[in-house]
């Protein structure tokens, strides 16, 4: 006869691994993060995420240039062979008058530019930089000059941004021509950038892309700010050093 096995009692300690384990208060579970919830810090897209600025559209005459760089050989040339063939006060003179014709030439020919971007335009002209956001920028026009107004009424020529008179009076008569507007047959040296049938020079083209990008860009965030402007010292001072030589030279001989 056998004699039944004893059958173990149930344990009423709970099982580990059919139990979750349940956080403590005050303690938030490990490796999971809250949702909904961002890293702290802007997004930044475009320019920003870069961090690097626009890049300039750079207009220049490359006539002046070509001129400049003719005359600064013509006067190295006739001041070096003073210098050094020169008696008496010639080599003074040579001297004092290539300190003040080198500034001059360099800030009339090879110096102007104008460089755009989507912030903001910078002219930089024979004796001044000035820095133009777009926001303070009224109109770009193309007359007897190129010129840029400001919205307070300032006035800025555009050196490197040449205009040909011939081809805007032969734009000015074609126009009065065509719209009989005139009878006495009197022409205007101020071209209408915005009509791309007056457009007959390339400068009309740059004056109408600046109008443009300055129509476009003046609302925006970048765009804000005042005018600057800036002399050029390294032109203005050479040349007045220059003149300063020359003149007591003149007058002490």
């Amino acid at each position: 006869m056998t004699t039944p096995e004893p059958t173990p009692e149930p344990s009423h300690e709970p099982s580990r691994e059919s139990t979750p384990e349940q956080p403590s208060a005050g303690k938030k579970p490990a490796g999971k993060k809250p949702a909904g919830r961002k890293p702290a810090g802007r997004q930044s897209t475009g320019q920003e995420a870069t961090g690097q600025e626009a890049p300039d559209r750079v207009f220049r005459s490359p006539l002046g240039i070509a001129s400049g760089v003719f005359l600064l050989i013509l006067a190295a040339l006739f001041a070096g062979d003073v210098l050094f063939r020169g008696e008496g006060r010639s080599p003074w003179l040579a001297l004092a008058g290539l300190l003040l014709a080198v500034p001059l030439i360099v800030a009339f020919t090879i110096r102007p530019a104008v460089y755009a971007n989507d912030d903001r335009l910078r002219i930089r002209n024979p004796f001044r930089s000035i820095t133009l956001p777009w926001s303070t920028v009224a109109d770009v026009r193309a007359g007897y000059s190129s010129e840029v107004f400001t919205q307070d009424g300032a006035k800025y020529q555009l050196w490197a941004i040449p205009v040909s008179l011939r081809q805007r009076k032969k734009a000015a008569r074609r126009a009065s021509r065509a719209s009989q507007d005139d009878p006495h047959g009197r022409t205007s040296v101020t071209a209408d950038v915005r009509d791309s049938a007056s457009r007959t020079a390339p400068t009309d083209q740059t004056v109408a892309d600046l109008r443009e990008l300055a129509e476009r860009r003046a609302g925006t965030p970048g765009a804000r700010g005042e005018a600057r402007v800036r002399w050029a010292y390294e032109i203005v001072g050479p040349a007045a050093a220059g003149l300063l030589l020359l003149v007591i030279l003149l007058a002490t001989g």
